[in-house]
Parts: structure tokens; C-alpha cells; sequence
């Protein structure tokens, strides 16, 4: 399974990279570096250990143990004429075993070699005598396996602590960027990212600074359009609700009423879309207490039909936007009502990491392949254009933007014997 995220894969692919390398550079190093000088350095001791035993016997008897003190003290060499039954040295140590291959090309026979008292024991036959000539073990001068041990691990620690700084250095403005881009809700002001560091990640951070500036204005825009257009036609909605209260008195009162139904209609979208258009613009946030504050706003709602169960502690307070709050509240509680044609109930619970707010009914329920579209500009499940029937398409859509503003959560789900649950999460309860 691959890794998620850049750093690891990253990561992961200098690993295997530095892995690499470091096989190949053992290898070559085996090949062409310590093999050979291990050879040269078995070939060495050879050498001496043939001298030394030439030397010995070519020496008078009362000369030679003059040679074998100045022996030990120069090579650390000990020469013992009197053969031992000592054990042989096993085959599990290759540098021995290019000694023994070395003496055997100078001397033309096997030179067995033999391990006791702490020393390793070759038995040198020269001018009729078998001579046992010890040295220390540790004179090997090279040691393969060390030396492999070695550059693999100091060039894993290396291409390790390279690789984190390489690639921290490139996932930081890649992380500020993706944090930006999920605090950034359009309305909100955002602080722009630093373009500064290589010029690839200069001009991401140049390019997303400029697409906030320009959704922002965008944004911005559109609000001042549709403020100015509600101001605009609500002039002459006025003139026409004056013109209806001065229409003469034998007037037919059903065509007053429906006239009278079509304006506030008209109205009503006014406001909505009105609302729609600054639903991204931040308010104050306050401390609030909860339970009072939805008490009071289910006391407001025309309908009257509202259940609420409280599941938290009563005096369960919150730091949030006071007036986005009651706009979600009251949209998703109008939506209910009209749809549910019955009883509708509100449910708060205290979760570990915030407060979860539910509005319940028992309507017909909202498709799956719909849960997600439904909270879209101007859709609607109901396909006619008639307010009584299908609303406007845009208090939902209200409702979302009003929670990605926020910070908050808000999803649809299929309730229990039917109906529907609108389920807001306010995280960070207090």
C-alpha cells in the first residue's frame, strides 16, 4: 500500500534510492578496494612468517633466541621449534584463509594452520625443521564486513537526513497552502501565503494568493449586485402594495388576495436571496448559552410544532457566531416543517469533541443520490416553481455556506422509521 502523504513517499523513494547505492558501493568497495588489500595483506604476512623461519634457520643455535626476542618485540611474532598437538583453526575467517592460500603458494605444500594458547599457529617446514610460528588473531588488517557495516550505515543516516530536510523544505509551503485553502471560505479575509524559496513554489504561492483575491472580489461583488438589485425592486414592490391598498373598494377580493400573495411571495425571495449573498460575511462570535438561545429561537418559529430534546448539560455554553447559528437553525427547521407535515424535533447532544445538533421528521425522506445536491443553489426535490410547494432552492444552500464558514458540519441522513436527520456538528464546545 502507498504512502498518503509526500513526505513519506518521498521518504521512501530516497530510501530505496540510498539503498541501492549503498549495495552498489559495498560491492564495488568488496571488489575493488578491500579484497585486493586483503590480499596484499595476507601475501605480507606470509611473507614475513617465510622470512622468519628462513632466517631462524639459517641462524647459529646460540644466535637464535637473540632473534626470536627481537622477532616478538618488532612483529609480534613467536617462533617455537618444538611442535605442539594444537587444534586447526576452522575455515570460517577468510582473511586466514588467504594466508594459508598465500603461504601455500611460497612454500609449494599446505601450510596448516592451528589456534591455542590465544594465538593462531602456522607450521612452516624449512630446512628440515617444522617450525610453529604464532601470531596475535587480530592482526587481520582488513575486515570487509566492518567496513560495509560502516558506509551503509553512515549513508543511510546521510540520505536520511537529507531527504527530511529536502523534502520538509517542500511539503511546509505545500502544507501552508492546503491549510489556507480549507480556512479559506471565500467571505472570510485570509492572510497571504509568503512568496518566498524556490521559483516553482514562489509561483504556486503567487497563483493561490491571487485566486483569494479574486474569489474574494468575485464574492464581494456579488453581494453588493444582489444587495443592490433587492434595494432596487423593492421600491417598486412598495409602489405596487400602496397602489393595491388605493384600488377602489368594489374591487374583487379574491384578485386583491392573490395580488396581495404575490407580493409577499416576491418579497420573501427577495430576502432570501439577499441572504444568500452574505451568507459568507463573519459576524461576531460570542459566548452562548446554548439551551436559552434555542429555547428562545423555538418560541420564535411560526409553526409551534417544535419538540426539543436536550441531551447536554443545561448550562452548556459555546463560542460561536450568534447570528449564523440562529440563520442554520431556523432554515433547517423551516425546511423540516414545510416537508415533514407533521412533528418536527430538535435534539442537542454533548459530544467528546463538540456539540451535535439534530432536526428530525417523519416526511418522506430524502433520496441518497439527492443528500448531497440538496444543499445546492436552487434545487429542490420539488420540481415546480410554486413557493408553497417547492420553496425557493436557496435555504439549504444557506445553510451550507453558512457552516463552511463556520467551521462547522452539516450532512443528511435517513432516520429510523422513516423521515429524515439533519445532523449540524459544532466542534470545540465549551
Amino acid at each position: 500500500m502507498r504512502p498518503a502523504s509526500l513526505l513519506l513517499r518521498t521518504s521512501l523513494t530516497l530510501g530505496v534510492s540510498a539503498l541501492a547505492i549503498a549495495l552498489v558501493s559495498i560491492a564495488a568497495l568488496d571488489r575493488f578496494v578491500t579484497t585486493p588489500l586483503a590480499e596484499q595483506s595476507a601475501d605480507d604476512e606470509a611473507a614475513l612468517l617465510v622470512l622468519s623461519a628462513q632466517t631462524w634457520v639459517e641462524l647459529p643455535p646460540q644466535a637464535r633466541p637473540y632473534f626470536e626476542l627481537e622477532l616478538f618485540e618488532s612483529h609480534g611474532l613467536v617462533i617455537s621449534p618444538e611442535v605442539r598437538a594444537l587444534t586447526e583453526l576452522g575455515s570460517d575467517v577468510p582473511w586466514m584463509d588467504l594466508l594459508g592460500a598465500q603461504l601455500e603458494a611460497r612454500l609449494g605444500q599446505r601450510v596448516p594452520l592451528l589456534q591455542g594458547d590465544d594465538l593462531v599457529w602456522a607450521e612452516v617446514p624449512m630446512g628440515g625443521f617444522l617450525l610453529q610460528i604464532g601470531f596475535s588473531p587480530d592482526r587481520r588488517d582488513t575486515e570487509p564486513l566492518s567496513v560495509a557495516l560502516v558506509i551503509f550505515g553512515a549513508g543511510a543516516a546521510i540520505v536520511l537526513a537529507a531527504s527530511l530536510l529536502i523534502v520538509q523544505r517542500i511539503t511546509r509551503p505545500l502544507d501552508a497552502v492546503a491549510s489556507s485553502a480549507r480556512r479559506f471560505r471565500g467571505g472570510a479575509k485570509l492572510e497571504p501565503l509568503p512568496e518566498t524559496g524556490p521559483s516553482e513554489l514562489v509561483t504556486l504561492a503567487r497563483s493561490f494568493n491571487t485566486m483569494v483575491q479574486e474569489i474574494s472580489e468575485l464574492i464581494s461583488n456579488r453581494t453588493t449586485l444582489l444587495a443592490g438589485i433587492s434595494h432596487d425592486l423593492r421600491t417598486p414592490l412598495a409602489r405596487m402594495r400602496l397602489a393595491l391598498e388605493l384600488l377602489p373598494e368594489n374591487t374583487d377580493p379574491k384578485l386583491v388576495e392573490r395580488l396581495e400573495r404575490n407580493l409577499q411571495e416576491m418579497d420573501a425571495l427577495l430576502s432570501v436571496s439577499l441572504q444568500f449573498a452574505r451568507g459568507l460575511s463573519g459576524e461576531d462570535v460570542n459566548d452562548v448559552a446554548l439551551r436559552p438561545f434555542i429555547e428562545k429561537l423555538l418560541c420564535d418559529q411560526e409553526s409551534g410544532r417544535v419538540g426539543l430534546d436536550w441531551c447536554a448539560p443545561s448550562d452548556l455554553r459555546l463560542r460561536v457566531d450568534e447570528g449564523a447559528l440562529g440563520r442554520v437553525l431556523t432554515n433547517l427547521l423551516s425546511n423540516a416543517a414545510q416537508y415533514a407535515g407533521g412533528h418536527v424535533e430538535l435534539r442537542v447532544k454533548q459530544m467528546s469533541s463538540g456539540v451535535q445538533i439534530d432536526v428530525l421528521d417523519r416526511g418522506p425522506g430524502i433520496p441518497e443520490a439527492d443528500r448531497a445536491r440538496i444543499f445546492q443553489p436552487f434545487y429542490r426535490l420539488e420540481r415546480s416553481r410554486n413557493q408553497r410547494t417547492g420553496g425557493s432552492g436557496l435555504g439549504l444552500a444557506i445553510v451550507k455556506q453558512l457552516c463552511e464558514a463556520q467551521g462547522w458540519e452539516i450532512c443528511v441522513e435517513e432516520r429510523d422509521g422513516g423521515g429524515a436527520v439533519f445532523r449540524l456538528f459544532l466542534p470545540d464546545a465549551a
